[in-house]
């Protein structure tokens, strides 16, 4: 699954034509539907994303339509996920600072825990529970006072339940994640939601509460589901709110960026045809789901999968194709 922010070599790129273009702004008329407006959503939202840049790369190169359609993605507030085994510090710090600026609250995914994705398309991590308290550690102190919402390390737990990550790693991942859990509760203003997977990968959410209980969730705000998947809204719903009922009330949150066409039977990275979701927002209508959110970065690959880069990097035809096939 994706997992990585995009390379600095991108990001340097996309800057540069950002700096030098001159075509006027993009005329919000020429998207055939009007979703292009913000929905409301306490979230900040990066005026330097990814997509931002890539509309100011495609109005230099003159593709002023396929611009515009990107939009769908460029005005809605998406997840930071500050790259794994480098100091997070300076990336969260800028966001939170801008997001308090703005009046938002920042919204991250924390995901460095050692052994991570059992060697698949994000393999990485901390090298050991050392550099991974420390990496939280600076994560957690560069939030500060500012407002802010974790999703806390992403198929983390799943693995545990489904038997991915070897055994004799389990101790210590529920250790760090119940320590993770605590020390961003220690930042006043950060609520933290610990990643459940989703419906379709562990079906009986009876299998995750006790790895969830081990790692810390009763010190979390809740859990988080859909992260980087495509099912639905409803079958996220109806999961989270069992998941919910088994431990004790429990709050969470859904990832929609990319399930507005719901799974692809058999795929998992990067299926074609798909669709962004529900656009982030804390009016869900349910008590116990507490947002709609974009964690995964629509537009940034799952992996070397159907001509995708590799896991994490910015895939901007892919890109295109979510927001085009995105409803109002």
């Amino acid at each position: 699954m994706s997992r990585q922010l995009r390379t600095a070599t991108a990001l340097t790129a996309l800057a540069l034509v950002t700096a030098c273009s001159t075509t006027p702004g993009i005329d919000e008329a020429s998207v055939a539907h009007n979703d292009t407006a913000k929905q409301p959503s306490s979230f900040w939202t990066d005026p330097e994303s990814p997509a931002a840049q890539q509309i100011a790369l495609w109005q230099h190169e003159g593709r002023s339509a396929d611009a515009a359609v990107l939009k769908r993605i460029a005005d809605q507030p998406e997840a930071l996920w500050p790259a794994g085994e480098l100091d997070p510090t300076a990336a969260v710090r800028a966001a939170a600072s801008a997001a308090t600026a703005a009046g938002d609250t920042a919204l991250f995914t924390a995901y460095d825990i050692p052994h991570r994705d059992c060697g698949q398309h994000s393999a990485g991590g901390a090298a050991d529970a050392a550099a991974y308290r420390t990496w939280i550690d600076r994560f957690a102190s560069a939030i500060g006072d500012a407002q802010a919402l974790v999703v806390l390390e992403p198929d983390a737990v799943a693995h545990i339940a489904d038997g991915c990550t070897p055994a004799e790693y389990h101790t210590e991942r529920e250790q760090l994640l119940s320590e993770a859990v605590t020390r961003l509760k220690r930042q006043s203003n950060t609520k933290v939601y610990v990643d459940a997977g989703n419906p379709a990968w562990i079906e009986d959410p009876a299998k995750l509460v006790g790895p969830l209980r081990r790692a810390g969730i009763a010190a979390a705000d809740g859990f988080s589901l859909n992260v980087s998947n495509f099912q639905t809204d409803a079958a996220n719903k109806t999961y989270g709110l069992k998941l919910s009922a088994a431990l004790g009330g429990k709050h969470f949150v859904v990832d929609t960026s990319r399930n507005g066409n719901g799974p692809l039977p058999g795929e998992w990275c990067n299926p074609p045809g798909r669709a962004l979701g529900t656009r982030p927002t804390t009016d869900t209508g349910e008590p116990a789901l507490d947002a709609y959110l974009w964690i995964k970065r629509p537009g940034e690959s799952d992996g070397t999968c159907a001509g995708g880069p590799n896991a994490g990097q910015w895939w901007p035809e892919y890109a295109l194709g979510l927001a085009r096939n995105s409803r109002p």
